[in-house]
């Protein structure tokens, strides 16, 4: 018996390989079926790349021209392939770098993993060359983070970082590995992480729960939905559609929550929000019976809280119980992952139509259709528009591409024009706004659906942020659309300072460059337009390129987005102009 025992402790011993600690990350990864990731090279971080040389044929590393464009390529790939999005930079300028990425990812739920190098542990808190404390600048910016300095940790920590990035409310790790930890040697064996104590990522539904807000919602007379991203993550797109279509509930999606539901849909009412559209943004402090589902209340989408939906009982489907209450007083919670609690009220929802409910959706979105949509996309202002650009790419992609947004105007026109069939085709900065997050996810994006046409759409300012990115799309060759909607103007900004401002234009001009003679630098083919008899053939040109291909289009300088509800005021009084 004695002997069997140490026969078995030897062949569990044998299992395991020696190797140093940057081979062991390599293998992590491996591991976790990651075989495409995002990064930038550097001296503490160079032992991994060492590794990457070796591992060419397992895992291909994309070279951005800046770590953000790393993280932000990451997080493209991660929100069209459902899939972790992995960054890896060096120390010092290199982690802080990723910062802004991490900040993004964290509000907006995106699951990466950001793998930093650092100094040997014997230097850490010296101030030596390129030494940051990363830990504790990424905390409060990161869903969960740790520091190793013994090589024997890797495998372990990688793989709680992989799971706590990617269960319950997805978001962002960051794992720091000092120098020596990566030269040191472990005996290797891999084990994914599968459970972590005290961590409950998904919390347990109450049927309970699931009953009460069926019951408002069966006996309400003036029901409305808002869903958002919640429902992409959790792979909810049918069950939310059942909800909509069994109960017969008019529905409208947050910015994230975009192509969850196929904007054609005919209970799909729009967006809501600042630049949303008209009838669901009115019609949320009339409604009876407020449905909001993997939704956070974000203060772009409620505006003046005291406002806010205050005749309506408001039910809450969540995965985070952070949210629940956080903004928005809830009459019925409902956690859990949205999937699983949809499917249990599905079960137990009855019909309800009203067709004078939803006729207050129509009589007001032909309102904003006569004041805005159709003057948009049908203008007869001799300069062209962003709507009417945006709805020559509908035209030209059957609402089948993924549009990845910048900031600003171009992000809202494009959110509020873009025509999507299915789910997973709007990647954009939300909570946190950023600038220049475009070109960079475009370029993930298109990595992580390969299959698909990938259109970036940016601001002359966004552009100038990561124009550098061109260079990474030169390299790896990807087929990325870059549509910049050029009006000289950081234009967001500007029309604030036209409508609150008395148009006080303070550092808002822009001087801007030859785009065109700056891309084809690069390579990449491009076209200029700023006649509406040329933009359709552009544009048809430009989808029709097997290769990447660079599109600027002049609009006009002074164009605004509408509807707009200003800051501090309620959804319903949301202006037309």
């Amino acid at each position: 018996m004695e002997t069997l025992t140490k026969a078995k402790k030897k062949t569990k011993k044998e299992k395991a390989i020696k190797i140093n600690g940057a081979e062991a990350v390599v293998k992590s990864l491996l591991a976790e079926g990651i075989d495409l990731i995002y990064g930038y090279p550097g001296g503490a971080i160079m032992p991994v790349y060492d590794e990457f040389y070796k591992y060419q044929d397992k895992l291909h590393h994309v070279l951005t021209r800046h770590e953000q464009g790393a993280i932000h390529a990451a997080q493209g790939y991660a929100r069209v392939s459902g899939k972790v999005g992995v960054a890896i930079a060096t120390s010092g300028p290199g982690a802080t770098n990723l910062i802004t990425g991490m900040a993004d990812a964290q509000i907006d739920s995106t699951p990466v993993v950001c793998i930093t190098g650092q100094v040997g542990s014997n230097l850490l808190g010296t101030d030596a060359f390129q030494e940051t404390d990363i830990v504790s600048i990424s905390t409060p910016v990161t869903k969960w983070n740790y520091q190793i300095t013994k090589a024997s940790e890797i495998p372990e920590i990688l793989a709680k970082a992989f799971y706590i990035a990617k269960s319950g409310r997805p978001g962002p790790v960051l794992i720091d590995i000092t120098k020596d930890a990566q030269f040191g040697e472990l005996d290797f064996e891999y084990k994914k992480c599968e459970k972590i104590r005290s961590y409950n990522p998904v919390p347990k539904m109450d049927k309970a729960q699931v009953k009460a807000a069926a019951e408002l919602i069966n006996k309400a007379k003036k029901p409305f939905i808002i869903f958002g991203q919640g429902v992409i993550l959790a792979n909810a797109e049918e069950e939310l559609r059942e909800l909509i279509e069994k109960a017969d509930i008019p529905a409208a999606s947050t910015l994230l929550g975009l192509s969850a539901l196929p904007t054609e849909h005919e209970f799909n009412m729009g967006m809501v929000g600042m630049h949303g559209h008209y009838a669901p943004n009115v019609l949320t402090n009339e409604c009876d019976v407020l449905i909001a589902i993997g939704m956070r209340f974000d203060d772009r989408v409620t505006g003046n809280l005291e406002t806010y939906a205050k005749q309506a009982k408001v039910v809450h489907f969540d995965i985070d119980p952070s949210e629940i209450d956080k903004n928005v007083k809830t009459d019925v919670a409902v956690l859990g992952t949205v999937k699983e609690t949809l499917v249990a009220l599905n079960t137990i929802i009855n019909q309800n139509i009203n067709q004078k409910w939803h006729q207050e959706f129509k009589d007001l979105h032909q309102i904003e259709y006569k004041e805005i949509i159709h003057p948009e996309i049908n203008p007869t202002k001799e300069k062209l528009t962003m709507g009417e650009v945006i709805n020559a790419i509908n035209n030209e992609t059957n609402g089948e591409a993924i549009i990845v947004s910048d900031v600003g105007q171009n992000q809202m026109f494009a959110s509020r024009y873009a025509n999507f069939k299915q789910s997973k085709s709007v990647v954009t900065s939300g909570g946190l706004g950023t600038m220049g997050f475009s070109l960079p996810a475009s370029i993930g994006a298109k990595l992580g659906a390969p299959s698909r046409e990938v259109v970036a759409i940016i601001g002359d300012g966004g552009f100038q942020m990561t124009i550098q990115e061109l260079g990474t799309i030169m390299q790896t060759k990807v087929p990325v659309k870059i549509v910049v909607l050029n009006n000289e103007f950081l234009g967001m900004v500007r029309q604030w300072q036209e409508m609150f401002f008395d148009r006080r234009y303070a550092s808002t001009v822009m001087t801007n460059p030859e785009f065109t003679a700056i891309v084809e630098g690069y390579g990449i083919k491009a076209k200029k337009v700023s006649k509406r008899e040329n933009l359709s053939a552009a544009v048809s040109e430009m989808i029709a390129s097997k290769d990447s291909f660079f599109l600027e289009v002049i609009v006009e300088k002074e164009g605004n987005v509408f509807p707009m509800i200003p800051t501090g005021a309620t959804v319903s009084d949301i202006r037309l102009k």
